[in-house]
């Protein structure tokens, strides 16, 4: 794999600036209209969402007949389970990929979001919207501009103390850091409806949310003794957490880091900065769909089951433009995503010192 690091020197910048500019995104397009690869679904997402409305009820079929069992605990971990599926057709009722009403997707997106998931709807929006216009670019992504996590080398470099101890060998903490965020996505959704302007939604969102996590609650605490209350809570919101975090840190974690004053054209800017999962039938009931993620930053309203095809289509074409289109297996992503943030982290202790911008002076 050929990976173009944009995060380090100048140079690194002005040899993407000099990449030749594809302007072929329109005959791309074209090619997928002509095979009505954008048409919708509905029959395989109904069998989805009627295929996940049973697996949650045979987790809470098998919650009620286990009693105070210690069993439990694989209920909770097939809850965060489901619970990560169903904000997988959130997210693509997000990008009107369900149904071809607007209005249809956000209220389904909304139910299942905040009511289902716990999460809101229009936060999530109001982020990811960002992050599709400007994947992996400094200052304008909002999922490389994480706290706990050093995405890029000029952020980890002014890190001081015991930070910048710890971006040294952050990778090692991403996986269990993880396991903390189901509780920080519901955290943020709720921080987020409360503290920001009022929006029209706000009350609606609120209430389904409060409403989920006080029937989910007085559920578990009635039913299961206080401590085994806590780990079932605790062990569904680690696994929805590293569910929900590995299934999109594997995405663009490691690609591209695009500097705020470099500008390219769509094609070039959704296709460097995302990389695919190889396999078609198991990692995209896996993933939801995620695992074409160059697909699906370029033609973010295509519903699920045509993202294979189209895969086809679009390597065709970055290989007749010359544009890098990255694919690999899942556990070898995982050991890119762990090996790039260690190399970030360097950067904390010696801002020159960052090994994927060495390769680039080497090509």
């Amino acid at each position: 794999m050929t990976v173009l690091d944009l995060s380090g020197p100048a140079r690194a910048a002005r040899r993407l600036a000099r990449q030749p500019e594809t302007n072929s995104y329109t005959r791309l397009s074209r090619q997928v209209r002509e095979r009505n690869l954008l048409r919708r679904a509905p029959t395989f997402y109904g069998l989805l969402f009627a295929g996940l409305v049973l697996a949650f009820g045979g987790a809470v079929a098998g919650f009620l007949l286990l009693g105070h069992s210690w069993l439990q605990l694989l209920i909770a971990g097939a809850l965060g389970i489901i619970f990560t599926q169903f904000a997988f057709l959130s997210h693509e009722a997000a990008h009107r990929a369900i149904f071809t009403s607007g209005p249809a997707n956000d209220r389904l997106g909304r139910l299942l979001g905040n009511g289902v998931v716990g999460m809101s709807y229009s936060w999530w929006m109001n982020k990811h919207t960002r992050h599709h216009a400007n994947p992996n670019r400094i200052g304008k992504d909002p999922d490389i501009e994480e706290p706990a996590i050093s995405f890029y080398s000029e952020e980890a470099a002014t890190r001081t103390g015991w930070r910048a101890a710890v971006a040294t060998k952050q990778g090692y903490f991403f996986f269990p850091l993880l396991l903390l965020e189901g509780l920080n996505l519901h955290l943020a959704s709720i921080r987020s409806l409360v503290t920001v302007r009022p929006t029209k939604d706000r009350v609606f969102e609120l209430g389904l949310i409060f409403g989920r996590f006080a029937l989910y609650l007085a559920a578990v605490f009635w039913f299961l003794p206080v401590g085994m209350a806590f780990a079932f809570i605790g062990v569904q919101l680690a696994i929805f957490g590293l569910y929900m975090g590995s299934s999109f840190a594997v995405n663009h974690k490691g690609m591209p880091i695009v500097p705020s004053d470099v500008k390219l054209d769509f094609l070039s800017r959704q296709v460097r900065t995302s990389r695919n999962i190889r396999g078609r039938v198991w990692p995209t009931i896996l993933m939801g769909g995620l695992n074409y993620q160059v697909e699906h930053h370029l033609f973010p309203s295509m519903a699920r089951p045509h993202l294979a095809a189209t895969r086809l289509l679009v390597r065709e074409h970055c290989e007749q433009a010359g544009v890098p289109y990255t694919e690999m297996s899942l556990m070898r992503s995982y050991r890119t995503v762990l090996t790039y943030l260690n190399e970030v982290g360097l950067s904390a202790r010696d801002p020159f010192a960052c090994p994927v911008a060495a390769r680039l002076g080497r090509e």
